[in-house]
Parts: C-alpha cells; structure tokens; sequence
C-alpha cells in the first residue's frame, strides 16, 4: 500500500526509518544521506496531520556489551541524530530514552498532531534481531498505523522492520517514499533497462558478488569488475597478485563465471593495469604495473589509467548503469583516483548522454558522496546490503511484510 493511501490525518503514524549513520569520535553524524532521504516522508506526514514516532537501530550494541553484560547505551545511542534530523524537517524532534516502556508509552500519548517522537535504539533490545512476537507487539501498540520506511534494513527480518507489521490490518500499512523510490530504481534496471546496461562491480570480495554477477548475466551487456575482487579473477587467469587481498578458493567460481559470461555474450571488462603500494596506507611508495604482473612484495589498491580510460569509454556508451563497489581502497586519497574517475564517467553518462544511474548503496554512496557528485546521477540508495539483496533476485522480509 502507498504512503498516500494512508488517512493520517489526526493519527499516531509509527515509521521505521534508517538511521543508522556513521560517527566521528565526537559523536557528530559525518554522513547523513540516511537522514536525508528520509525527511520527505515525515514531512509529508506532518503536513497531513500526523503525529509522527520515529524508530531506528545503530550500530551493533548486543555484538559488544559492556562486561556487566548490558549494552552501551552511551556508544549506540540515537540522540546524535536529532541536531541534523531537525535541520531536514525544520521542526524540534522530541526524544525519549526507550523503544517500549512505560517512558515510551506516556511520551506517544502526550504527542500531538504535527510533532516528532524519535525513540531510542531498537537494538538495545535483543529481541529486535530475533524478530521477536512480543516486542513487535509492544512497538505495534505506540501506533495506529505503521510505515517502513527503512529501506536499508529491509533484507532483515527484524522486530521492528518485519514483525510489527503483521499487528496491522493492510490498510493500516504502507511503504514511505524512500522505499517507495528505491523500489522502482531497482524494477527499472531489472525490469525494463535502456540498452546497452552496464554494471559497474566492485569491493573486496568475489563471493560477496558471485550472486549479484550470475543475476547480472541476465540482462546487462556490459560488466566492469575493480577492486580487490579483481585480483581473484586475475589470478584465476595465471596472473601475479603479491600481496594484494585475494579469495583463493573462488579462482574455479571466477573463471565459471567468465565462461557464462562468454556464453550470455555478456562482455566483461577486468583491470588491465593496476595501482599498487608496498603496504596499506596512503604514504606507501606505488607503482602503476600491468594487470596480472603485481610484484609479491607490493598490493594492489587501485585501478590503473588504461584501465580507467577503457572503464570510461564503456560507461560513456551505455543508456543504463548500476554501481555497486568501488575500484579500490577510496578511503585513501592516494588510492581513489580510480573510484573518482568512474564515479565522474557515471555522472558525465548520466548528464550528458541521458544514461539512468543507480548507485546502490554501501560503500558507492560514500563514493559518489566524496566526488561530490550525489546529485549528478539518477538514483542513489541508502541501502547497501538490501539493494544488493534486491538485485539479486531476494525477497526482502521488511518488503514482504507491508505487501502481505
């Protein structure tokens, strides 16, 4: 059901959003595309009148407690959002220190028509992860209708994300507009893509991908892999890898996965010449060397020129492109020259050349959003792991559950 099917008006709307955003040491929000992208859904809330109950997790505190055993409620926190959620929807954000409770409770029963109520941490609770009935329950009961709007914890079957929505009627539910937007950025690759489509694979792992590149073969016409991934390919293929970050036992999926490719007449497109460093960080001395030929006391961190020339010119050529990895070790300036290039030919392709560009999510967000060129492409998603969940063919539990 669609968010503007919902009567909210005079109604307590609980939305589940995604806020779990990086930090820096001061606990300030250093990327708040989650933030952002999730504003026009409450927005559209309150101007219908809604009184709007915010929930999200951060991070991971059941993973490190304190050694009484109690989670970190000091480090997992959700209060530093508030600053920059205020900013997004121009309007004071209330906030209380619990999911559930009777705090909780007596918070969303003082809320009025057109204010926030953001609730603390849902994964404080150890039953958020387990998808737990009771707590789905206890969350149900703070609204009367629910919308997810959470699109990147939407492959988690999660309390808050799965499990409360069976406690409404379908008419009580709805996808927000984020979801709503990720959703058909994905059908429209998947489903009816302009040719030529290419995608653009990147990261640290083969076997992260191996799904995403077999759903792939199915309809692009072009792939382009950078990387780390990279190397595993490259040494399926005979080449020297050194020291460079390389899965050794997916050498046999890598070069079935070339043969499927041949036989699609799917063109894959692999790093000629690489960046490489004596050691992981972005002082070390570096060398540019031919794909397959990396000395075994240096690493490979980037892509190289040529590499990035013929990347560019398949890019420029195609009318649908999907991103999802970068070409190298981006963190480091030294080392992203390769991932600001495509990240630069994406944008010129989609600019110049009308292509539709998605960029889906994980570590493509950070770097589209370090070239500065997040409103240059045609779609950017929030979630990293859901998007390629998505693409890959999965049925998303947060997705499942409003469609009933």
């Amino acid at each position: 059901m669609s968010l503007k099917d919902l009567n909210v008006s005079g109604k307590k709307v609980l939305v589940r959003v995604d806020f779990n955003v990086p930090l820096d040491a001061d606990k300030k929000v250093t990327d708040d595309t989650r933030i952002s992208k999730a504003a026009p859904t409450i927005i559209y809330l309150l101007e219908q009148g809604a009184a709007v109950i915010l929930m999200s997790h951060l991070g991971r505190p059941q993973k490190k407690k304190l050694e009484d055993g109690s989670v970190d409620k000091a480090a997992n926190t959700l209060a530093p959002v508030i600053p920059v959620l205020q900013d997004y929807v121009g309007c004071q954000v209330q906030f209380v220190e619990d999911t559930i409770g009777e705090e909780a409770q007596a918070a969303v029963a003082a809320l009025e028509p057109g204010q926030i109520l953001l609730l603390e941490n849902t994964r404080f609770y150890s039953g958020e992860e387990k998808g737990d009935e009771d707590l789905a329950k206890a969350m149900a009961a703070l609204g009367d209708l629910y919308v997810n709007d959470a699109f990147g914890a939407a492959h988690r079957e999660h309390a808050s994300t799965a499990t409360v929505a069976r406690f409404f009627d379908p008419t009580q539910r709805a996808f927000g507009l984020l979801i709503e937007a990720e959703l058909a950025g994905a059908e429209q690759l998947l489903n009816n893509p302009a040719h030529p489509v290419t995608a653009i694979v990147g990261g640290a792992k083969v076997s992260d991908k191996i799904l995403l590149l077999e759903k792939l073969l199915d309809f692009a016409d072009n792939i382009i892999i950078g990387g780390a991934m990279a190397y595993t390919f490259s040494l399926a293929q005979g080449g020297k890898v050194g020291k460079s970050l390389v899965e050794r036992d997916k050498t046999d999926k890598a070069l079935d996965l070339l043969k499927k490719a041949e036989a699609n007449g799917t063109k894959i497109y692999l790093p000629v010449d690489t960046t490489v460093g004596k050691d992981f960080s972005n002082e070390t001395p570096r060398e540019i060397v031919p794909a397959g030929e990396i000395g075994d006391e240096w690493e490979g961190l980037d892509i190289g020129p040529e590499s990035v020339k013929i990347f560019s010119a398949v890019i420029a050529e195609s009318k649908s492109i999907l991103w999802n990895g970068p070409m190298g070790v981006f963190e480091m300036k030294n080392f992203a020259i390769g991932t600001n290039a495509i990240a630069n030919a994406v944008a010129k392709a989609t600019q110049e050349n009308g292509a539709y560009s998605l960029i889906g999510g994980g570590d493509s967000v950070s770097a589209i959003n370090q070239a500065g060129l997040a409103d240059k492409v045609s779609f950017v998603s929030t979630g990293g792991g859901a998007m390629l969940e998505l693409l890959e063919g999965k049925v998303l539990p947060g997705i499942a559950a409003i469609r009933g």
